[in-house]
């Protein structure tokens, strides 16, 4: 098995901009997702059917372009998808939520393949990728909806992220810090707009992706190469 590795990601702030700016230009993210889709290379998406063959886990730590492209890199990691969850508002929006009008915060759905990647992986995966001691926030994000939050759907799955937590206690990771991490038991997942899917790779030249989704993505690549995919670089 790979050894345990840890990582905190800390983000300097070189500029003004953050996940949350993007809520005052929807209508415009919209229309640049279009011209991105119609330019950017074409890759294959499974379908509901395919996907239905695959375990899933949830988590969310930040803005969901980021947190999206990380486990994206993955092997046997099938696909992920950006929505909201943990909150009690049903159908919300982007706009509800980058404001802060709902209890919802940006998560991930991540669909993968239990014979190639274990869930532990994958919690490994999210705690290598963030850092889980800042409280609401990550990076230059800052409100509750870009809390961090380890999401299970049974108790095994609860034992896996408590146990891992209380690991990463006792070898003091994070230099006695706090872990703000929620674990929370999953209950529904919302898909985000279609054009928020795929963000970082439809808008590789977008501010925030070059200056922060990016050199996150780059950070877990050097600390985390035996998670990657082949085609990963």
């Amino acid at each position: 098995m790979t050894p345990i590795r840890f990582t905190i990601i800390s983000i300097t702030l070189l500029f003004v901009t953050s996940c949350q700016s993007k809520t005052k230009n929807t209508k415009i993210a919209e229309e640049d997702a279009v011209v991105a889709n119609a330019t950017s290379p074409e890759t294959v998406k499974l379908t509901p059917q395919q996907l239905s063959k695959y375990e899933t886990a949830y988590f969310a730590s930040g803005c969901f372009w980021c947190v999206e492209a990380i486990f994206e890199s993955v092997k046997g990691v099938k696909e992920v998808i950006s929505g909201y969850a943990g909150g009690k508002e049903e159908n919300p929006t982007y706009e509800m939520v980058g404001r802060g009008k709902t209890s919802h915060a940006e998560a991930v759905e991540v669909y993968y393949d239990p014979k190639v990647i274990s869930f532990t992986a994958l919690v490994q995966v999210f705690f290598g990728s963030h850092d889980p001691t800042t409280l609401n926030r990550q990076g230059p994000d800052k409100g509750p909806q870009y809390r961090s939050i380890a999401f299970y759907k049974n108790d095994k799955e609860k034992k896996i992220i408590e146990s891992y937590i209380q690991a990463l206690k006792d070898q003091n990771v994070y230099d006695g810090a706090t872990i703000t991490t929620e674990v929370t038991p999953f209950t529904k997942f919302y898909k985000a707009e279609d054009y928020h899917q795929d963000y970082e790779r439809n808008h590789p030249n977008n501010p925030y992706i070059q200056n922060v989704s990016i050199p996150r993505l780059n950070r877990f690549k050097q600390n985390f190469g035996d998670f990657l995919k082949e085609d990963i670089h």
